[in-house]
């Protein structure tokens, strides 16, 4: 038997950050994507199970200053790809500038050095990941979709849709639907 699955990864990570906690009986408050507060201190020897326990799941704990304030860009980023309503009214370089109290000259240099790409592209692949995820739901047409990602037209979505994948929407929608046949034979 095979299952499909969907899932929200910020919702994943949560529930697996709270269930790890609880497990040290550690106290702490969710804050916002990609931090939590710790109500007490902590002995080292939790401190270390707890990023061990972490680990498993790809979850990592950021020391670094630098690496802290990517993954708050990249949080701020998933946040406004995955949620309409968060998008912000103004530009995203503005709202990332006005979020993150920093210039956002000195975001775009900081995220390159350390990722190797720039925000705007990793805006666009958080969109295009959306969009494939969209497309596997079924449940909104392409036009839909790409008023959801704030993409000025259909035809602008596709033009980064397949520098990105390869493929047009259309064509990975076909190729989902036809993956879907294929396993519902076997």
């Amino acid at each position: 038997m095979k299952l499909n699955y969907n899932y929200d990864g910020n919702i994943a990570c949560r529930t697996i950050l709270q269930d790890q906690l609880e497990k040290l009986n550690i106290s702490y408050q969710l804050l916002d994507l990609g931090q939590i507060e710790i109500s007490d201190d902590i002995s080292e020897d939790s401190f270390e199970e707890l990023q061990s326990s972490l680990n498993r799941f790809a979850i990592h704990i950021i020391d670094n200053p630098k690496a802290q304030l990517i993954q708050k860009i990249k949080d701020a980023i998933i946040e406004i790809v995955y949620d309409k309503e968060k998008f912000p009214n103004t530009t995203i370089s503005q709202y990332l500038s006005d979020k993150l109290n920093y210039r956002y000259g000195y975001l775009t240099n900081v995220f390159s050095e350390y990722t190797y790409t720039s925000i705007e592209n990793f805006i666009i692949i958080q969109k295009i990941e959306r969009a494939k995820k969209l497309i596997i739901e079924e449940k909104l047409s392409l036009t839909e979709i790409s008023y959801e990602l704030n993409y000025s037209s259909v035809a602008y979505l596709s033009t980064q849709f397949k520098k990105v994948t390869g493929l047009t929407p259309s064509m990975f929608k076909r190729v989902i639907d036809k993956r879907r046949k294929l396993s519902n034979t076997e």
